[in-house]
């Protein structure tokens, strides 16, 4: 479903085509790895874009936490990149560059669009774009999952494989904490 190009440039354009009827409550998620256990999902209607980033091109932000790995320069505007993996609670999976306190590689990278923000979330692999029915998402409980997590979900889908699939809030995610602790000018 998402089509690879060049080194550095965008993988694919995320674009929904209309729904056909349907009755249950049938909505598409994209389908990424949360650091190398966890598997989540995000509504497609808040992506705008999936991309491979150089890690050479992100400019790291003194005094931000590990999880915020910098800004970088997407189509001429600042698109703060966070590894949200790690801001979720699993552990860091990406290499740091030599010397230079950034990041070497190259990153998949999610661009979402909530409320106004656009933030690239960084994941270690994207798997596929797969149709749910939103109205099997349960609601998650403590206990269930790790207590970092809890403020980001949306619910969970359990597959038929016996799969437990996290569905991350969006909107949680751009208004999470750390951005209100370190807006810069007023905007982030």
């Amino acid at each position: 479903m998402i089509d690879s190009v060049k080194k550095g440039s965008a993988l694919a354009r995320v674009a929904s085509p209309p729904k056909a009827p349907s009755s249950s409550e049938d909505e598409k998620f994209l389908r990424f790895q949360l650091g190398t256990e966890g598997k989540a999902l995000l509504p497609l209607n808040i992506i705008y874009q999936v991309m491979r980033v150089p890690g050479s091109e992100i400019l790291p932000v003194p005094q931000m936490p590990i999880c915020v790995l910098g800004i970088y320069n997407w189509r001429g505007e600042m698109l703060w990149l966070v590894d949200i993996g790690q801001l979720v609670g699993f552990p860091t999976w990406w290499e740091p560059s030599a010397g230079k306190g950034g990041v070497g590689g190259d990153l998949m990278t999610i661009a979402i669009h909530v409320n106004d923000r656009s933030l690239g979330l960084v994941v270690p692999q994207i798997n596929d774009i797969e149709l749910h029915d939103s109205q099997q998402m349960q609601v998650p409980s403590m206990g269930l999952f790790a207590p970092e997590v809890m403020p980001y979900l949306q619910g969970y889908l359990i597959t038929e494989n016996s799969e437990v699939l996290m569905v991350l809030n969006g909107e949680a995610i751009a208004q999470a904490p750390l951005w209100q602790m370190h807006k810069i000018n007023g905007e982030l």
